[in-house]
């Protein structure tokens, strides 16, 4: 017979079973799951975050999952990520406005950032392989410790990042290059791991930084840009407030011409009614769906300007400057025309104002303001401009309309600002083509130099409209044909038969798939026009190929090596810019200053269009630029500009030095060019070395 066991054990045993029955069991996931999805659990602060005496910030991969379609090749395949980045104030000074940069490198696209908004201003998705930065929103400035006693919510700033990426074996851990504060007066040193899917920097305080005085407000200064945009609140209601937006053109080759403005409100905000600019639509059913039909039950809806979340915002003709309910503004109706300070100080600034109305919560706070975020501004033949986010700056000063020596103060200001970026290959506006007296040829523009689409059938570039179309497209790729000095003054369209003409008494070879057109608005043909023992000049020509004409226009070209040489430029208003990289800066002399569009030929249903035409000769002395040689290419502009936009210029500055290559390759059978020696007499080769052996022509 069995003991029973003692008491004591029984006890033990009853615990342990009620332990095991209330337990739960837990599986680790580890990279590789079966769907080849990568997963990191969520790690708290590195614990290097104690030791830091400045600002911490820290980017943590959280997951990775395979996205459709599946394909074999690992850099074409696109993967769903999670990220987490925070910016936490470890130090004794407040931090303002914080901007932080995270250097992908694996063609992320980011397609949703909740805790911040990405500084460019873009919409979602937003490609940031090359890295972008992030900047506080809402959550703009970071406090301290000591005066929140600890409070994260208050000294830190969480950014939830959601996006695509390519290029990754399935159980890599994708991390960017780097990560680092962008504030002014902090330096961060490389960033450190920890772990695998943790990356961190502490940012110190720079002590070579020196600090600008003291202010009295704890506003930020303002910034300096080549456009700016100051939102200012200006009468603050209950329920609504009244804003001015001010736009100064601060670049000297800056312009907008017909300038569109679109930003996002953030709030539930709408616009009630506008002064000195105009929405492009009118609807206000997102309003009266919305919560701000629940809240205004009494108010007209069908006299609201605008209920949509993102509206798109354009200046008034000039026709409506005096008009009582929409005009009477400064600065004001001028079609959407910013000129540059250089032209017309008082024509580089803009002035509208607009009614807005706050939706729940923030209807009964008087004082809560919130700017829309996400600006962006574009014209028509202008520079591109990438917006940054709205921040908070002293209140704006107003002089008293009256004339009395007293200034009002807004009662909130924001400041945006917006820089010219340079348009990419093939997305200018304009464009280049380069001759000489001593070439027969034309350097023509750049195929595609403004954009081109692969399926533009050649039937689009020939002269004969008898003909059935063709199903050939033409070739975005190739080079394009040389031209006669005259096929300039006739659109592509009609090029087609003096390229090929020209090509057959050059002796060139012709590509089985001509060249596409370059689509541009505007070119401009530099030519080299003489070249003696003191001096030397050009001819600027300007082509408007559009249907509008263009006010105001004004050019700008860089010369490198001929810039000290500048004379005089005879029938435009020519100004040297010291400051602005050997700039000749070039506008319409009064009655000129008119470029037309284009026009029909004298006999419309058989002659070409003209396009409008303005040209000047511009002369140079060599006496201050010692060893130039405006044959071997000196006397080419490196740089372009139109109204603002940077044109496309041919893919070599030697000119018409082009050409010679052009030739050598068609008696060469099309073959690339090795080493060359050129000894020319007027425009043709003479002789030359080819891997040296030497060829009589």
């Amino acid at each position: 017979m069995r003991k029973p066991l003692p008491y004591h054990r029984l006890i033990v045993i009853s615990v342990l079973l009620i332990i095991w029955a209330r337990a739960k069991i837990c599986y680790g996931q580890d990279y590789d799951d079966g769907n080849n999805d990568v997963r990191v659990t969520k790690a708290a602060p590195p614990p290097e975050v104690q030791d830091c005496n400045g600002i911490f910030l820290s980017y943590t991969f959280i997951s990775r999952a395979k996205e459709l379609p599946h394909v074999k090749n690992v850099s074409e395949q696109s993967w769903a990520f999670k990220a987490e980045a925070a910016v936490l104030n470890a130090g004794t000074e407040e931090l303002k406005d914080w901007k932080m940069f995270v250097g992908f490198q694996h063609d992320e696209i980011l397609v949703s950032v909740d805790g911040a908004a990405v500084l460019d201003g873009g919409d979602f998705p937003v490609a940031a392989g090359n890295g972008t930065y992030f900047t506080g929103f809402p959550l703009t400035d970071l406090k301290t410790a000591i005066e929140t006693a600890a409070d994260y919510d208050q000294i830190q700033a969480t950014v939830d990042i959601t996006g695509t990426m390519f290029g990754l074996k399935p159980k890599a851990v994708p991390m960017p290059k780097t990560i680092r504060l962008e504030n002014d007066g902090y330096k961060c040193p490389a960033p450190r791991r920890h772990g695998t899917s943790v990356m961190y920097v502490c940012c110190k305080s720079d002590p070579k930084y020196k600090a600008m005085k003291n202010k009295t407000t704890k506003f930020l200064p303002r910034q300096k840009g080549d456009l700016a945009f100051s939102y200012d609140i200006i009468q603050a209601f209950s329920g609504n407030y009244l804003a001015q937006v001010t736009i100064d053109n601060n670049n000297p080759l800056g312009r907008l011409d017909h300038w569109n403005i679109t930003w996002e409100w953030v709030r539930g905000e709408f616009i009630y009614a506008m002064r000195g600019a105009y929405t492009h639509l009118r609807d206000s059913s997102a309003c009266i769906y919305g919560p701000a039909g629940t809240y205004y039950k009494d108010l007209d809806f069908s006299q609201v300007m605008n209920c949509q979340k993102k509206p798109t915002i354009s200046d008034l003709p000039a026709d409506r400057a005096q008009d009582e309910k929409v005009g009477k503004l400064p600065f004001c109706c001028r079609n959407g025309t910013l000129l540059p300070p250089l032209m017309d100080p008082s024509k580089a600034k803009s002035v509208f104002q607009l009614q807005v109305y706050k939706s729940p919560p923030d209807v009964n706070n008087r004082t809560a303001f919130y700017p829309p975020q996400k600006w962006q501004v574009d014209g028509i033949l202008n520079p591109n401009y990438k917006c940054g986010s709205p921040i908070r700056v002293d209140p704006t000063e107003f002089p008293d309309p009256s004339g009395l020596q007293s200034v009002t103060t807004a009662i909130a200001s924001w400041q945006v600002v917006c820089n010219i970026t340079r348009p990419k290959t093939r997305q200018s506006r304009c464009c280049v083509s380069f001759s000489a007296y001593y070439n027969d040829s034309v350097v023509p523009c750049n195929t595609c130099a403004c954009g081109c689409s692969a399926d533009t059938t050649e039937s689009a570039t020939s002269t004969s409209t008898s003909t059935s179309p063709s199903t050939l497209t033409c070739d975005p790729e190739a080079q394009p044909l040389l031209l006669p000095p005259e096929a300039l003054l006739v659109p592509f369209a009609n090029r087609t038969e003096k390229a090929k003409a020209w090509a057959r008494l050059k002796h060139n070879t012709l590509p089985k798939k001509l060249p596409c057109p370059d689509n541009c608005g505007v070119s401009i043909n530099w030519h080299i026009n003489t070249d003696y023992k003191s001096g030397w000049t050009a001819r600027i020509t300007l082509f408007n190929w559009l249907n509008i004409s263009l006010d105001d226009w004004f050019t700008a070209v860089q010369l490198k090596k001929a810039y000290l040489g500048y004379e005089n430029v005879y029938s435009f208003n020519g100004t040297k810019l010291e400051d602005n990289n050997n700039t000749i800066f070039m506008q319409g002399l009064s009655g000129l200053n008119y470029l037309v569009g284009m026009t029909n030929g004298t006999h419309p249903k058989t002659d070409p269009r003209v396009p409008g035409k303005q040209q000047s000769v511009i002369s140079f002395t060599k006496k201050r630029t010692p060893g130039i040689d405006v044959r071997r290419g000196d006397g080419f502009p490196t740089k372009v500009f139109f109204n603002g936009e940077e044109c496309e210029i041919p893919a070599s500055n030697d000119g018409p030095y082009l050409e010679r290559v052009y030739h050598l390759r068609a008696r060469l059978g099309g073959k690339k060019v090795g080493s060359l020696f050129f000894g020319v007499i007027g425009a043709k080769i003479e002789h030359l070395t080819y891997f040296g052996v030497k060829f009589v022509f």
